[in-house]
């Protein structure tokens, strides 16, 4: 697209997120502004009332960030950024990534809805932690290439009575609708394909989401076991039913692995020659091995899809490189589809780097919130900030460091295209109404106390999960 074309859609994405904010929307449209705007790390809520594109006084921003007072139309923002334009990989195909991000909030004893977050240590993982926070889950859509960008479509944050991987199959349903809704995908197109890491339970999410156009890749342990197809049914002499599983195939025994059906070899500039090795038929074990089908409230059926085994021979920094397991939905697949599943699996860490940028950059978690609610305000306030970065960085010029490389407009990563945002906004549509003038209030008398402490809260989950298919079976009676 031209230049005016791009600054076409910048500004009517603006107006359409000012349009979705229906209480204080002018407060809550400058904060965006300011967080994009100004100079450095956001570190704090009081010091963004103090950039140029914030005319209000910081009063007015916390009231607005109050849920009782201010408040965004989440299902219009929705529609609004699905129906921007979508990143596609190679091939004009969708690509989606799933991911859980963490708020960390402590020491908030007073903050609702928080549960107990994994944070990985360093080196060792048994320096691991569980702390109290809010834990979101982000849906994007990937790009090609080796980049830091990708577009945010979704966040729901997890409740405490919530499951993660029921969770995700309903957020993605409502993504991929929309994604249908809006014209990304027609009959005729390839398959829309999710990428996920191993924390999710991708052959429940394959069951689940079935009747969509979707191919499901996620990483496996390293200490899975599969099973499998038992082949034709062979009737014995005893008659009795057919084998529903046929061999095992356990990573952690590489001598009892079978031979596999396809392979495929790739030359890559950083991580030397790619080489895998695919097994088809294979299926994840029964809910007896794998506790991670807990949350399966029947009997799953026996889940077919293809098993890849990746290895590369090197890694960045002299790491010894380990291999990866993953597994797919689909039922056949060519070897350019294999290609593309590690590439595409490949491409989700570009999430990672979202997420650092929401963190260090934009200050998604700087503000000391106390509800769940105004952390899920702030949260759409940082996506719908973060999409306009994404849908400005044409028009950005490289307003560089003096230590810094010059880099292609192309090329720009979030953080260099938030330095020179500030130009941009001058052109882009700016709906919000001017501050009418007015006087502080009284306040209270001075040295007066709080006479209505705020309520603690526990933390963790509410809901104990069934254990079984027979506890599932005797709570529904």
């Amino acid at each position: 697209m031209s230049a005016g074309e791009v600054l076409g859609v910048l500004s009517r994405f603006r107006v359409e997120f000012y349009d979705s904010l229906y209480a204080r929307p002018d407060t809550l449209f400058e904060l965006t502004d300011a967080i994009l705007c100004t100079d450095g790390p956001v570190r704090s809520l009081v010091e963004l009332s103090l950039a140029a594109e914030y005319r209000r006084g910081h009063g007015a921003l916390y009231a607005a960030l109050d849920r009782d007072r201010g408040w965004a139309e989440l299902a219009r923002l929705r529609r609004t950024l699905i129906g921007l334009p979508v990143p596609r990989a190679a091939g004009g195909r969708i690509v989606l990534a799933v991911d859980v991000s963490n708020w960390l909030r402590p020491d908030a004893s007073t903050s609702d809805e928080r549960l107990f977050c994994h944070v990985y240590g360093r080196g060792d993982r048994k320096t691991d932690q569980f702390i109290p926070g809010w834990q979101y889950s982000f849906v994007a859509a990937l790009e090609t290439g080796r980049t830091s960008w990708c577009a945010l479509l979704d966040a729901v944050r997890l409740g405490p009575a919530d499951d993660a991987t029921l969770v995700t199959a309903a957020q993605f349903r409502e993504v991929v609708g929309r994604l249908i809704t809006a014209g990304h995908w027609k009959p005729g197109d390839p398959k829309i394909l999710i990428v996920m890491d191993s924390g999710y339970d991708v052959a429940y999410l394959s069951h689940a989401l079935a009747g969509l156009p979707l191919d499901l890749v996620g990483r496996l342990r390293s200490d899975r076991v599969m099973l499998r197809d038992p082949g034709p049914a062979r009737p014995g002499a005893k008659g009795g039913r057919p084998r529903r599983h046929g061999g095992v195939l356990a990573f952690a025994r590489p001598d009892i692995w079978h031979e596999p059906d396809v392979t495929t070899a790739t030359d890559t500039t950083r991580y030397g020659k790619a080489a895998t090795k695919v097994g088809t038929g294979c299926t994840p074990g029964s809910p007896t091995v794998a506790p991670g089908w807990k949350h399966a409230k029947e009997e799953l059926p026996v889940l077919h899809g293809m098993l890849v085994r990746l290895e590369v021979e090197r890694l960045p920094g002299d790491r010894d490189p380990k291999p990866v397991w993953l597994w797919s939905s689909a039922a056949n697949a060519t070897p350019a589809d294999v290609d593309r599943w590690w590439q595409c699996f490949l491409r989700r860490f570009d999430l990672e780097h979202t997420f650092r940028l929401m963190k260090q950059t934009l200050g998604w978690p700087a503000p000391k919130i106390r509800r769940a609610a105004t952390a899920d305000l702030w949260t759409w306030l940082i996506i719908a900030a973060h999409t306009q970065l994404r849908l400005a960085r044409l028009l950005t010029e490289d307003l560089k460091r003096p230590w810094e490389r010059r880099t292609e407009p192309r090329r720009l990563t979030p953080a260099r295209v938030r330095r020179g945002f500030r130009n941009i906004r001058a052109t882009a549509a700016n709906p919000a109404a001017a501050p009418k003038p007015s006087r502080p209030g009284p306040g209270g008398p001075p040295g007066s106390k709080n006479k209505h402490p705020a309520t603690r809260h526990g933390v963790g989950k509410t809901v104990k999960r069934a254990e079984s298919i027979k506890e599932h079976r005797a709570a529904a009676g």
